[in-house]
């Protein structure tokens, strides 16, 4: 079994940027591919990027391109989300996961997640 805890969530005025992080707990395998998700208030799951287990190829929702970076140090087990030139429509909860399966954006896909870090962006 596979616990993800996330990081890094917080308060953030537009404009500015966050760095979450997300490392297993217990037995893992750094063969996973891991997602980035969130989830806003009234709102379904939406897929915002991942990563495969090398690190080469990630998958970004076109509503982040270029402002969201996920990463991975394999070495260190973790997994990163740069999120920069944050606005009011990135708050939500952002929940990490991982999947034994091919790179999807699909949670349904994925085997494992953390209970999810607040991101509030204000105006």
């Amino acid at each position: 079994q596979v616990q993800l805890v996330e990081s890094g969530g917080g308060l953030v005025q537009t404009g500015g940027s966050l760095r979450l992080s997300c490392a297993p707990s217990g037995r893992t395998s750094s063969t996973y591919d891991m997602g980035w998700f969130r989830q806003a208030p009234g709102k379904e799951r939406e897929f915002v990027a991942a990563i495969n287990w090398s690190g080469i190829t990630t998958r970004y929702a076109d509503s982040v391109r270029g402002r969201f970076t996920i990463s991975r140090d394999n070495a260190k087990n973790t997994v990163y989300l740069q999120m920069n030139s944050l606005k009011p429509e990135d708050t939500a909860v952002y929940y990490c996961a991982a999947t034994n399966r091919a790179l999807t954006t699909t949670p349904g896909n994925y085997n494992y997640w953390g209970q999810g870090t607040q991101v509030t962006v204000s105006s």
